[in-house]
């Protein structure tokens, strides 16, 4: 083998070592070993495409499908982008608003996004998002324009308008904080079929957490870095001031349960919090599900909470805002944050719940997996079975990398070999 078609390979060798362990490849690139050992900021997304959003909608920038995009915002701004829609999907574009861990805000501090027509035709309409505080985490919401009938607003094609805001007074501060835009596009039904209808009866009361001892994990610092979970406990750290994020795979039909508990601190320090733990839930496009806290005085405290099956027909009717956001199968993220008037990092415990037997999806029109709504070959299982399918690889370990690694420089190693034997190799190795 060549020289260059050796070390092509050789690189094809290591990508795929990395491909194969994402879980273990996530953990270590997390920025958790901050400066200090202080709380770590939320990680944008690798090649994300940094933009500045305009205070006139006639310049603002275009949001592509299935990119992220990086800003800032400030108090008091409104901030303008672009967006082209199709006739046939149904299209959910997302801000996060991710200020640095422990930051100071007003009780009113939160973001306000929209998507309206170039004519001012509104889309979409939601409440504001808060941080419900008076210190920042990250917090995200979505504006949608959903596909139906001709008698609905914005069902054309062509260039809409999408809007982030800052939702709360003018004088909370002059800082520009880091917000993160995606633009994802649903296919629509196939023409002629039935749309699925929401499930009527389903019960939201909390299975029992499971008695198994925790298995490690580590949390991501935001939506593009978070960890796989599934059924099961899980244990972390978190620190003053920090949100961890995890992942869990939902199919259609399925509900999720979840309980946050965090253990005693060992500081001698007297304190209580009134959000000291907050546990929050987003769906497949990074629209809020839930949010739910608790007080915190350094004694074992926990919080739950749970959703309705995930159905594509949760999107129809007068639904709750925590029912109509179960509209997706695919990768539900959680939130886990800590106060950081908490004195010191405390361990806490992930107990996931994933119940129901996985349904057959609804009949799209394109691939739903491909535009990021779906599980794959996972989706056809239910329970654990989805659960393993989908973190499996995340358990492959550096030892087992290192074997393929290893083996992969082997075989190409015989490739390389003339026929003269060792002494010809060698002799290949010291040019």
């Amino acid at each position: 083998m060549s020289r260059p078609g050796a070390a092509a390979a050789i690189g094809a060798a290591a990508g795929l070592c990395v491909l194969l362990m994402p879980g273990t490849a996530a953990a270590q690139m997390r920025a958790d070993d901050t400066p200090g050992g202080g709380a770590s900021s939320y990680r944008p997304a690798d090649g994300s495409v940094a933009v500045t959003g305009t205070a006139s909608s006639a310049d603002g920038p275009r949001l592509e499908r299935a990119k992220i995009y990086s800003d800032t915002i400030g108090p008091g701004q409104k901030k303008y982008y672009r967006v082209r829609l199709d006739d046939t999907s149904s299209a959910f574009v997302s801000t996060v608003l991710a200020p640095p861990p422990g930051t100071k805000s007003g009780i009113l501090d939160g973001l306000q996004v929209s998507l309206t027509s170039t004519g001012g035709t509104p889309c979409s309409s939601g409440p504001a998002v808060y941080f419900g505080g008076d210190t920042t985490r990250p917090i995200a919401d979505y504006a949608s324009r959903r596909i139906e009938d001709s008698s609905s607003p914005c069902q054309e094609a062509g260039d809409y308008l999408y809007t982030v805001s800052w939702a709360g007074p003018q004088t909370s501060g002059t800082a520009k904080w880091p917000i993160e835009l995606t633009y994802m596009a649903e296919p629509g039904l196939k023409a002629g079929t039935d749309v699925p209808q929401a499930p009527t009866s389903w019960s939201s009361k909390a299975p029992a957490p499971s008695d198994g001892t925790p298995q490690k994990v580590r949390g991501g610092t935001g939506f593009n870095e978070a960890a796989a979970v599934g059924d099961g406990a899980w244990r972390d750290d978190i620190r003053p001031g920090e949100s961890r994020f995890y992942k869990v795979p939902v199919a259609w039909g399925q509900q999720l349960f979840l309980r946050a508990q965090l253990a005693n601190t060992t500081s001698d320090s007297s304190f209580f919090t009134v959000n000291g733990l907050r546990l929050a839930l987003y769906n497949t496009a990074r629209g809020r599900v839930s949010d739910k806290s608790t007080g915190y005085t350094g004694a074992p405290a926990g919080v739950d909470l749970g959703t309705a099956p995930a159905a594509y027909g949760n999107r129809f009717g007068g639904a709750a805002e925590a029912e109509s956001a179960m509209r997706f199968e695919g990768w539900y993220y959680v939130q886990v944050t800590l106060d950081p008037k908490v004195p010191s990092s405390v361990p806490v415990t992930l107990n996931v719940g994933i119940q129901g037997t996985a349904q057959p999806g609804p009949s799209y029109d394109g691939d739903a997996e491909a535009a990021g709504f779906g599980l794959g070959d996972a989706g056809a299982g239910g329970g654990a079975d989805l659960t393993m399918r989908a973190i499996g690889f995340a358990g492959i370990g550096a030892g087992s990398v290192l074997v393929l690694g290893l083996g992969a420089w082997q075989l190409l190693s015989r490739r390389r070999r003339p026929a003269g034997g060792d002494a010809g190799a060698d002799a290949v190795y010291s040019r």
